[in-house]
């Protein structure tokens, strides 16, 4: 995926991200927890979050899982994921998941990185339709789904464990 604006970009994750990446998820941790507690514990280290790019790096090759970093210009460091996911290619459908570190929020980063996702899932992935799952509670990433096109379809019922709490999921989605 090529996205280039003047203060981020996105680009595939590499092995010097593990130090940025980690700083990321430990400095956004309680809101991580709450919303993406699976990769938040995958990082929780410089040596976990190695582990957790080189998986993501074989992901990519074998077209399981498609894990970008959102960076910043001035430094390079991993501001945010976006994450396509739960590819189903005879449907042609998957998931998007992402994460904004919180001194980014409010800039429209996230809006147009899955502008960004999107035109790759469809033009270069061939995909027909993705969805944003998401708990009522998120309510920022509810906005930047809708802002992106996406329409409330359903709710999953006791969809996610949270904290060993069943809670129902809001599916968003958009079709090309």
């Amino acid at each position: 995926m090529d996205f280039d604006s003047k203060s981020f970009y996105i680009d595939r994750l590499t092995l010097e991200d593990a130090s940025s990446l980690n700083r990321l998820m430990i400095r956004n941790a309680k809101k991580f927890q709450q919303h993406l507690p699976s990769t938040l514990s995958q990082n929780l280290s410089k040596s976990d979050s190695e582990v957790y790019i080189k998986r993501k790096i074989e992901e990519f090759k074998n077209r399981i899982k498609f894990t970008f970093a959102i960076k910043t210009k001035d430094s390079n460091a991993v501001a945010g994921l976006i994450i396509i996911k739960n590819m189903d290619w005879i449907n042609q459908q998957a998931e998007l998941a992402y994460c904004l570190g919180k001194q980014f929020s409010g800039n429209g980063w996230m809006s147009k990185s899955i502008e960004a996702t999107k035109q790759f899932a469809f033009e270069e992935l061939g995909l027909k339709k993705l969805q944003i799952i998401v708990h009522k509670s998120n309510t920022r990433s509810i906005n930047v789904a809708k802002r992106s096109g996406f329409t409330w379809k359903k709710t999953l019922k006791k969809a996610y464990i949270s904290e060993e709490e069943l809670l129902d999921m809001e599916v968003y989605e958009i079709v090309k």
